[in-house]
């Protein structure tokens, strides 16, 4: 019986270490796209890949035939919109303002656009999918996209530079 649970125990943490090879990297570059964090500097998105992949590990054997990396980026896109409720207030109305730059594109977006936007363009969702994980309405997930694509496509223009006073000569 021990042998058994040792050979069932070695069989699976040689799998969950085949995923976590395989899908680390693009798992590890969503994170850091939903926290807006510089790719060499991202420790939230490290925290939010660490907790996903821990939930994804205990729950492996519960999986039957599910496919573990859209287990994963479920529970990474649900930490970070629990996490961006929490410390934001909502997860639509955060711009963050006020916090320093870290020159990403996606930083001058809500955590409810970049969200959306990652799981749509980035992971390739799809709308209903992305509605019933989020539980949006799917017109909802449409327009927050559309108006998240046009914010990145056609930023605002930065305020004209004050010239600099001639002297009258």
């Amino acid at each position: 019986m021990r042998e058994r649970q040792a050979s069932q125990g070695a069989r699976r943490a040689r799998e969950v270490e085949a995923f976590v090879a395989g899908a680390a990297g693009r798992l590890l570059h969503a994170a850091t796209l939903l926290t807006a964090e510089p790719p060499d500097d991202n420790p939230r998105a490290r925290r939010l890949l660490t907790a996903a992949l821990a939930h994804t590990y205990a729950s492996w054997d519960r999986l039957h035939g599910e496919d573990p990396y859209d287990r994963t980026r479920q529970q990474l896109a649900v930490r970070f919109a629990r996490g961006a409720w929490h410390q934001y207030g909502s997860l639509g109305w955060a711009h963050l303002r006020g916090r320093p730059s870290t020159g990403g594109v996606l930083q001058r977006l809500s955590p409810q656009e970049r969200l959306i936007l990652v799981l749509r363009m980035y992971e390739g969702v799809a709308e209903e999918q992305t509605a019933a994980l989020l539980g949006l309405p799917l017109e909802r997930v449409r327009a927050i996209c559309a108006r998240a694509m046009a914010n990145l496509l056609h930023p605002p223009r930065e305020p004209a530079p004050a010239m600099p006073k001639v002297a009258p000569s």
